[in-house]
């Protein structure tokens, strides 16, 4: 497949949808303590909306195609889960483990895009973009937890 960069307003709406990322994440790491909890609060709620809606592009990709593979589509559901499973999980887990978690969740989930086969080409770029942005914040997040 010939490698293009995907359309302007693809470009946008991808980074419309990353800017909680880095915003709760600044907020978290350098604003007074009082406002932590809910920065805390919203980079973890959209780290699970962002990997739940990853799974669902997964399996829209899946599931186009005349024959859709049955463990592609089960897989797709994977990073839902383990997404909601963090967020329930995070007064038991912590924040640092949690944050770790999610981490793990995103780069795990862009290797299986990028291992996918009949991915339009454009597509990875955008993972690429929405992995680093996502864990580039979530790390700001993790040195903060850490300290605390």
């Amino acid at each position: 497949m010939e490698a293009r960069s995907a359309p302007a307003p693809l470009w946008i709406i991808a980074v419309l949808a990353l800017l909680p990322f880095p915003a709760s994440a600044l907020i978290y790491a350098f604003a007074p303590n009082d406002l932590g909890p809910g920065a805390l609060t919203t980079i973890l709620t959209w780290s699970a909306v962002v990997l739940s809606f990853l799974g669902g592009v997964r399996w829209g990709l899946e599931s186009g195609r005349e024959d859709p593979r049955a463990g592609r589509l089960a897989a797709s559901v994977i990073s839902p889960i383990a997404a909601w499973l963090l967020v329930m999980g995070r007064a038991e887990m912590g924040a640092a483990l949690v944050i770790c978690g999610f981490m793990a969740a995103f780069m795990l989930q862009w290797l299986f895009d990028h291992a996918a086969p009949d991915v339009p080409a454009r597509y990875p770029r955008l993972s690429t973009t929405l992995t680093a942005g996502a864990c580039i914040s979530l790390a700001m997040a993790l040195e903060k937890a850490l300290r605390l």
